[in-house]
């Protein structure tokens, strides 16, 4: 497994350290990354050694574990526990990923668990995702058209049609690709879109129901919101379902070449 991305930080300290129950089986310890901007003067990592016999196979159990039965002022998102709703994405053994779907097994030695690098942390491993949000939103992520819609049914669409968003509408929004990306880290705040938005205006691009494809590649063609991918490949290593964000932005720029 490709690794890379393990946030880096001086300033993390040592912090406390929770031994497991006298007679557990299957111990593992958890290094967990803490931080309250409001109250901490320097990030740390707190231990958690917790018997697996006791909890489930997934990251997301433990993290839940250690809420409810050891510190109950650990941080985190989480809803589906499923894989559809991106909610519990973290950096995890080095890789963005989603703690509900990553299984404890396939991670050696100590398991490292960290926010999701390169955006704000509000606190523990809950990150500030208004930007991306905000660069969603800009791509006006719904259907959007000029002809009215059938009286008495919705708007066909062939099977051929339909396919050519296979890869593209799985997305979660978890963010895992772009905050895997250096170009993002370095250009995001200066408009670049990253893997992860990107990929969703391809999906509406791509979608033969909608009729503002050419408005939609305006208004991402732009020295920073597109063309600052340099087509590193981190965000289709890290996407947690599989998709290849890479591929997407490449058939945007292609969609441009032809506009030419």
């Amino acid at each position: 497994m490709v690794q890379f991305n393990l946030p880096s930080d001086s300033r993390v300290e040592k912090g406390a350290a929770h031994a497991a129950p006298e007679g557990a089986k299957r111990v593992r310890r958890f290094n967990i990354y803490r931080y309250d901007p409001d109250g901490d003067a320097n990030p740390r990592l707190d231990s958690f050694e917790i018997d697996l016999a006791k909890c489930g196979p997934m990251v997301l159990d433990v993290l839940i574990k250690i809420k409810n039965e050891i510190d109950s002022t650990l941080a985190f998102r989480r809803s589906c526990r499923e894989g559809v709703c991106g909610s519990c994405a973290f950096n995890i053994d080095g890789l963005n990923t989603l703690a509900c779907t990553k299984a404890i097994t396939g991670i050696e030695g100590d398991v490292n668990i960290y926010p999701l690098p390169h955006l704000p942390v509000i606190k523990d491993l809950v990150c500030d995702l208004s930007t991306p949000y905000a660069q969603y939103a800009s791509i006006t992520p719904w259907m959007r058209t000029v002809s009215p819609a059938p009286p008495d049914h919705e708007r066909p669409q062939s099977l051929e049609e339909r396919e050519e968003l296979d890869g593209l509408w799985e997305c979660v929004l978890c963010f895992c690709c772009s905050t895997s990306c250096p170009s993002y880290w370095w250009n995001g705040e200066r408009g670049y879109l990253g893997p992860a938005v990107l990929l969703q205006a391809y999906r509406w691009i791509a979608d033969s129901r909608d009729e503002y494809a050419g408005e939609r590649l305006d208004n991402i063609e732009d020295p920073f919101r597109l063309y600052r991918c340099h087509t590193i490949m981190n965000c289709t290593a890290t996407c947690p379902k599989g998709l290849n964000p890479a591929l997407a932005i490449a058939e945007i720029k292609r969609l441009m070449m032809h506009r030419l």
